[in-house]
């Protein structure tokens, strides 16, 4: 079913506008402190959608609403960990699952750059290197899109771009995370998400599943700089959403750049709630076939830290 601003209507499941609590962040050494956010300043805020609609859900949306300028930090483990772990070592606002690996050998198969130095880097893993499958395919998983940060001299900016894109001559590359494929302003799922056709119409390779529904993990950006981070949640096991139907839902949050980050038993949020005591929410975005939420660890991820009392 196909979502429209009138059947989709965003309706809201809970906790409209939540504004995250300020607190003292704690340098850890996987992810920078950020500078200080000014008191009353704009902060991110959580929203969580029933898609399409409260009587027909498939899938719980969450979106994470994070203003202009605001710091958005990578984090990337040694070893592979959940979104809850991540978000306890690093006490972040906010976790989001990041770009993809191989859960056989824990290592990457998406770059990561951290504070400038790049710190995952799927050349090392001789299981995709050496894989004689996937050597038609190794270029382009070496330069797949990814999510960047730049420190330039009038603030943060954020955009979408493949790995060998060029830094703008006035900033630096802060931090960056792998993943694809993109999904605005132009989709790449042919060449990123390593689809096959037959006489182009009969699909007959599809890596992601991109057209199955599925929890999914994103991030947008829109045209004021604002970043929207979505995590889409089964509301049954077989709930979710296509990457087309992701594709439009993110259009309708008016995001004008999207990137697909790895999704399936790999999505997963965690969030701090002023309401709930200031004890982290944890929210999964795959079910098995008993219903029951998959708690995947991870590889890398996405993290809002805490911005330092003032």
């Amino acid at each position: 079913m196909q979502p429209d601003k009138k059947r989709l209507g965003l309706q809201l499941f809970a906790l409209i506008g939540l504004v995250f609590s300020l607190t003292q962040c704690k340098a850890q050494s996987e992810s920078a402190v950020p500078a200080p956010i000014e008191l009353g300043a704009p902060q991110p805020q959580l929203t969580i959608y029933n898609w399409p609609s409260d009587h027909e859900a498939v899938a719980q949306v969450h979106v994470v609403t994070i203003p202009p300028n605001y710091p958005v930090e990578v984090a990337v483990s040694e070893d592979l960990k959940t979104v809850a772990t991540f978000g306890a070592e690093t006490e972040a606002l906010a976790v989001l699952n990041g770009g993809f690996f191989d859960p056989n050998n824990a290592q990457t198969t998406s770059f990561v750059t951290v504070n400038g130095t790049l710190v995952a880097d799927p050349r090392d893993n001789q299981r995709l290197i050496d894989n004689p499958d996937l050597a038609t395919y190794i270029d382009q998983i070496l330069n797949r899109s990814e999510f960047r940060r730049y420190d330039c001299a009038d603030g943060i900016r954020y955009d979408l771009t493949v790995h060998t894109a060029a830094t703008p001559d006035d900033c630096s590359l802060h931090s960056a995370l792998g993943a694809g494929p993109q999904l605005l302003p132009n989709d790449t799922s042919q060449t990123e998400g390593f689809t096959d056709y037959v006489n182009g119409s009969t699909l007959t390779r599809d890596a992601i599943g991109s057209q199955q529904r599925n929890a999914r993990s994103a991030i947008g950006i829109k045209e004021d700089d604002t970043l929207l981070w979505v995590m889409v949640a089964q509301a049954n096991p077989v709930g979710g959403m296509t990457l087309a139907e992701l594709t439009e839902f993110m259009a309708i949050m008016n995001a004008q750049k999207v990137l697909n980050l790895d999704g399936g038993s790999s999505s997963s949020l965690q969030a701090l709630w002023s309401d709930h005591d200031g004890l982290p929410q944890t929210y999964y975005g795959r079910l098995d076939q008993n219903g029951q939420k998959i708690q995947r660890p991870v590889k890398s991820v996405l993290l809002i830290p805490k911005p330092a009392d003032r």
